[in-house]
């Protein structure tokens, strides 16, 4: 235990303490150099077995080393702390500057987007788009658009009345009555379409809903024709499926067109019903104040859910109707 061993033992301990390059090393050099086993610990404990006159210098010259040994440890844990902590503000900076968006924002439903959508369209087609009320007038919903009074429209089945019942008031069926509005207050010719939400006395099912959005057109016009209606139905569909979108019109019959016409479009290797259309019966014209030697006139009416079902594969009306926002979310902001 003579004075050049201890110094060694200084010296090696401050060369440990130095090349540790972390916290996790100096623990270990701490341990060698400082620990129960480390040399200076030993000829600490070893201070009983020597002669009372040598304690007191050898107890001195230990204490000295030891000393030195903590501060050289101090120095060297103050130093990797400090590159610790500039480590992890470096790492971990937040930039309190950037905004924080820690709600979801709010968007549009599917259906308002494809609503939207038409309706950008055709507004750049010429048509104007028309709105009108949801509470319609029996007379504007069923009469005017030739639907007489026996039809099986009519029925509690299909519509919902408003009571008290003499009022003639009920939940539109369909947009149509926007179509007869305009056509009152309007003078040829017309482009219009009429969107909206609409009511009908059905139980929600996978392809049915009480309460649906359709999106109906009308033109009146000198020398209107079927061809004229043909070339329409093939550009919208064009626009909602795709350039490689076929479409057919199948013959069928509705009061307030003649002729009529289911509109079909071929999309994903099948058939799909899409919606209905016809030539503007003259009676609807007439009934509107519209000459019919002079102007004649298409309509066409499709379902919102029905568009966007087909378009993206949708199978189940539940999923548009039930406001879960992992399905909405899919399609967008929308705004």
């Amino acid at each position: 235990m003579n004075p050049a061993e201890i110094a060694s033992w200084v010296s090696d301990a401050a060369k440990a303490f130095s090349a540790a390059t972390d916290l996790d090393q100096l623990k270990s050099a701490r341990l060698a150099h400082l620990g129960d086993k480390a040399p200076i610990s030993l000829a600490s404990r070893s201070l009983g077995t020597l002669a009372p006159e040598e304690k007191a210098s050898a107890g001195k010259s230990i204490g000295d080393a030891k000393a030195a040994i903590n501060a050289e440890l101090a120095k060297a844990t103050e130093r990797l702390e400090a590159e610790r902590d500039a480590k992890v503000l470096a790492e971990e900076v937040v930039d309190i500057t950037l905004p924080v968006q820690r709600r979801h924002r709010g968007g549009l439903h599917p259906i308002t987007i494809i609503k939207n959508e038409i309706s950008d369209w055709f507004i750049e087609q010429g048509y104007s788009v028309e709105e009108g009320p949801e509470l319609e007038s029996g007379w504007l919903n069923f009469d005017a658009l030739n639907i007489p009074a026996d039809h099986p429209a009519r029925t509690m089945q299909d519509t919902f009345f408003i009571e008290p019942l003499e009022s003639g008031m009920v939940l539109r069926t369909q947009t149509s009555p926007v179509q007869i509005r305009s056509m009152l207050t309007k003078q040829p010719p017309i482009y219009v379409i009429s969107p909206g939400r609409t009511f009908r006395a059905d139980e929600l099912d996978a392809t049915h809903s009480p309460v649906f959005h359709q999106v109906e057109g009308l033109v009146i016009d000198k020398d209107i024709s079927m061809a004229h209606l043909k070339g329409t139905l093939d550009n919208f569909a064009r626009h909602m499926f795709g350039e490689n979108v076929t479409t057919r019109l199948r013959p069928s019959f509705f009061p307030f067109t003649e002729p009529s016409a289911e509109v079909d479009i071929y999309f994903n290797n099948r058939w799909i019903e899409w919606g209905g259309c016809g030539m503007v019966n003259p009676k609807v014209l007439a009934t509107c104040g519209i000459d019919t030697s002079i102007y004649s006139g298409f309509a066409f009416g499709m379902g919102l859910e029905r568009t966007l079902m087909v378009r993206h594969g949708i199978t189940d009306m539940h999923d548009i109707v039930e406001g879960d926002l992992r399905f909405t979310r899919q399609f967008g902001m929308g705004l």
